[in-house]
């Protein structure tokens, strides 16, 4: 299908046109026309994953002329990374719309209309193939992002929500200071503008402006994720959001993040990247991330906040996994990003739903759910069991995977990373006891069990969670060429070195497919 990814793109905004027209007093249409845009903007992702090739680099491929004079252009595509990627946000997206019917009682065109913006900027950062228009994307997830959180948040919004646009924009700032540096030295040594992602791949970054041009990329990429000690701004923005808007946040926009430590650092500062001061210090701030993120779990009161600080915990998983700087470590790392979409998203609808029933977060105010509302407690099991890496679901494969990167380039890493699997789990067991055992308090003994609508919201997630932690060759084969690509462009020979050294071997789940041999010396 021709230019199926500008339809995906902007199914968002054409929805929005319509749901703009339609008069503000009509609840039920405006409510209506916002999910059948989201679930559209789904469906016609659907070709993205059915007619996806895994044996070619990037596929569905439209280019036009943007702003000639600064070689700045239209180009869109997608590999088996930014797929995933995309297919996660339409999901995400539908799913988060969905969960708002009942949630969102005043300024109901407004809200659905941020919700349909930030779809198509998120989207837009995972297809541009151009720095130029990859930034501008990202700038315009920010928006919609920061209104949602200021006029639709909790009490504190306007803290979370200016905390949320400071901490972001000075990040911003600085990406965007790297993204010049880069542009300027590829014009120097080829006298031809250029922000095609392919074009910088092949200017040779002198190795002190390299350093410096991986640190402005890190502020921009950090904050996102965010990775300690950046991640201040999330637990304020998680609590005060609206649900669709913490699902969203977690789902999707922290993988802006490590989508672009990726798709931008390791191959464009493949230097730098492997430069042992950088590899070091990624690993020893992922780390603290993992464990301190899990601790502070412990000590929330707050269901909200807990979940919020467990996504800190989850993507110092991620960015570990992506600094091992081998294929377990980064395929594993990619996996574990749809995997924390998933999990992370179904705990932040539970919250929601036991908000919208008792308008209440405090976890002491809950205890014995489980003779009340059984339906909400299995699932609330399973997304548990999902997010502390639990068989068959999908964080034990993403997690295992990390910790066999992790462990090839450093036994202390794999120790910490498992201390910090283990705490996870403390802390998401101690959650279930306190909240769904025990006696039922009185205020929670009419409280009703799950509608079918909102079975609905939690059922594909579920699916997905299964479908993973079950077979998760399918996407491990999607992601070795992407996989292969980033491992040689860092550390050139790397796959000729292993075949070397055990030629008997069969290939290992994240270990080049038959065409990625182009890639070896």
């Amino acid at each position: 299908m021709d230019h199926i990814l500008s339809i995906v793109l902007f199914t968002p905004l054409a929805g929005l046109l319509v749901l703009l027209l339609l008069p503000s007093s009509n609840v039920r249409a405006i409510k209506l026309w916002a999910n059948i845009t989201a679930f559209l903007g789904f469906l016609v992702s659907l070709p993205l994953a059915l007619q996806f090739d895994s044996t070619k680099d990037y596929q569905f491929e439209e280019k036009a002329q943007w702003i000639p004079t600064l070689g700045a252009n239209y180009h869109l595509g997608i590999d088996g990374f930014s797929m995933l990627l995309v297919m996660l946000t339409t999901v995400i997206g539908f799913l988060a719309i969905l969960s708002s019917w009942n949630a969102i009682h005043s300024r109901l065109k407004e809200y659905y209309a941020f919700f349909l913006i930030l779809q198509t900027g998120m989207l837009g950062v995972f297809m541009s193939l151009d720095f130029l228009l990859f930034f501008v994307f990202w700038e315009t997830v920010l928006v919609p992002m920061y209104f949602i959180i200021a006029i639709w948040g909790g009490p504190r919004r306007g803290y979370a929500s200016m905390k949320f646009m400071i901490y972001t924009l000075a990040g911003s700032v600085l990406l965007f200071l790297g993204i010049l540096a880069l542009y300027y030295q590829h014009l120097y040594q080829f006298q031809m503008p250029s922000f095609e992602i392919s074009e910088l791949l092949r200017t040779k970054v002198p190795g002190n402006m390299q350093w410096w041009i991986f640190w402005a990329f890190f502020a921009g990429f950090a904050v996102k994720v965010p990775m300690f000690p950046f991640h201040t701004w999330l637990p304020d923005a998680h609590t005060e959001a609206p649900t669709a808007g913490s699902v969203v946040l977690a789902s999707v926009l922290l993988k802006m993040g490590t989508y672009g430590f990726l798709r931008f650092s390791l191959p464009l500062l493949p230097d730098s990247a492997k430069n042992p001061v950088i590899i070091n210090a990624m690993g020893i701030l992922s780390l603290i991330g993992i464990v301190y993120g899990a601790l502070a779990c412990l000590m929330q009161k707050d269901w909200k906040k807990l979940v919020a600080y467990s996504s800190v915990s989850h993507l110092g998983f991620c960015t570990l996994g992506i600094f091992s700087l081998n294929p377990a470590g980064i395929s594993g790392s990619i996996l574990q990003q749809i995997n924390h979409g998933i999990s992370t998203g179904m705990l932040f609808l539970i919250v929601g739903v036991v908000y919208e029933r008792r308008h209440t977060r405090e976890i002491s105010a809950y205890g014995g759910l489980v003779k009340v509302m059984p339906v909400f407690t299995m699932i609330f099991l399973l997304a548990a069991l999902s997010s502390m890496g639990m068989p068959p679901l999908n964080g034990f494969i993403g997690e295992l995977t990390i910790l066999g990167g992790a462990y090839h380039m450093s036994l202390n890493w794999a120790i910490w990373a498992g201390l910090g699997i283990a705490l996870g789990a403390s802390y998401l067991l101690r959650l279930i006891q306190r909240t769904m055992l025990g006696e039922v308090k009185e205020k929670n003994s009419l409280l009703q069990d799950l509608s079918w609508r909102e079975i609905a919201v939690f059922a594909p997630l579920i699916a997905w969670a299964f479908w993973i932690g079950m077979n998760p060759q399918p996407y491990f084969r999607v992601l070795e060429r992407p996989v292969a690509q980033i491992v040689e462009r860092v550390k050139p020979g790397y796959y000729a070195q292993q075949h070397l050294r055990n030629p008997l071997d069969a290939p290992s789940l994240a270990a080049p497919s038959a065409p990625v041999a182009a890639l070896r010396p």
